[in-house]
């Protein structure tokens, strides 16, 4: 690095930096040379992120399709991939036994903005093999579930098909569905060809319906996502009576002023340079959040920091351009709120992902 020493300060002058100023910035980048990467990985990594970029800006259904069809792989997990794509303008379309191929796929007229149709492969446990089953029996459409099994899939599929929410081309939603597969279990074989089934007769009966939050830890328990909506948004009421600040409102906020955030935990980082310092991303309803936690912070809150899904930090902003990070000084393992998310008795809080974690 040094031999660019007199090059970069007399091009920084040129540009109207003082001398000062340049010499200043050229140690900085001196220091960060002699444990930074090599040349090699800089320019490769560099490359990476720049094709990512320019297809995450430029094609951002086309990116977030491919991202979820090569899980499992780096920091994020699919909920956080969709969540960004949504973000960026692409319309999310559920699960659907009509209209799912195993992968996700792009819906839509060519050369315009594609809607994304979640796949087969997010449901936890669905095979291959019963994706194959499905696709390959759908001539036009399933108009039954009772058509379902008539091309092969297993009580055992419907079920995780139900599960996932997969058939709401049919107007039902996943409690309704289940029901049917039930009496479809029992059902007597038809007398005569044309009969209707016990399936069909005790279909018609009028379950309760799911609360949305119910469906929301329904999704997450059978693809770990959902796109109705997120889980933090059904406690947003006892969260502002926590007084607790939505992670999108983070940068109305001045430096060094003491807030709360929550929210889910999705990554924890804690690299072998950062001399114990560990670093986490948070996620509410309305976006997410980068935590700093100092070394003696940690080892304080080191049981709450490591066990939580649903995690609240108390501490202070720090603005620097345009990142924001806020400093912990207190964190309080959240996850029991999860629980009002569904019927007593659920465990709601096992079904939520405690984050990965990066060393």
């Amino acid at each position: 690095v040094s031999t660019i020493h007199k090059k970069m300060v007399d091009g920084m002058v040129k540009k109207n930096y003082t001398e000062e100023f340049a010499n200043r910035v050229f140690k900085q980048l001196e220091g960060f040379g002699s444990y930074g990467f090599p040349e090699s990985h800089a320019a490769s990594f560099a490359l990476l992120v720049y094709v990512s970029s320019w297809l995450k800006y430029y094609y951002p259904d086309i990116f977030a399709a491919s991202l979820l069809n090569s899980q499992p792989m780096g920091f994020y997990q699919p909920a956080q991939i969709v969540i960004d794509a949504q973000k960026h303008g692409v319309k999310v379309r559920p699960i659907d036994i009509n209209h799912s191929l195993w992968d996700n796929t792009l819906e839509g007229e060519i050369g315009k903005p594609h809607d994304l149709r979640l796949g087969l492969r997010q449901i936890k446990g669905f095979s291959m093999e019963e994706a194959a089953v499905l696709t390959q029996g759908r001539q036009s459409a399933y108009a039954s579930i009772t058509g379902m099994m008539d091309v092969g899939l297993s009580l055992t599929a419907l079920e995780k098909l139900a599960d996932a929410d997969a058939f709401t081309s049919l107007g039902i939603d996943r409690r309704q569905a289940l029901w049917e597969i039930t009496a479809l279990a029992d059902r007597p074989i038809a007398l005569f060809e044309g009969q209707p089934s016990e399936s069909i007769v005790e279909g018609q009966i009028e379950l309760p319906l799911l609360t949305k939050s119910q469906h929301v830890v329904a999704d997450y328990a059978r693809t770990s996502l959902s796109i109705k909506a997120h889980p933090v948004s059904f406690l947003r009421g006892k969260l502002d009576l926590l007084h607790v600040v939505p992670t999108a409102k983070l940068g109305l906020i001045k430096n060094n002023i003491l807030v709360k955030i929550c929210g889910l935990i999705t990554v924890r980082q804690r690299p072998g340079t950062s001399k114990g310092v560990l670093f986490i991303t948070i996620e509410d309803d309305t976006g997410f959040a980068n935590i700093v936690v100092w070394s003696t912070v940690f080892e304080k809150y080191r049981k709450e920091i490591l066990r939580a899904k649903l995690l609240m930090v108390a501490g202070k902003i720090q603005v620097e351009g345009e990142v924001i990070h806020v400093i912990a000084e207190r964190c309080f393992d959240m996850s029991g709120l999860l629980k009002d998310l569904t019927t007593v008795g659920d465990n709601a809080a096992g079904i939520f992902h405690k984050g990965r974690n990066f060393h």
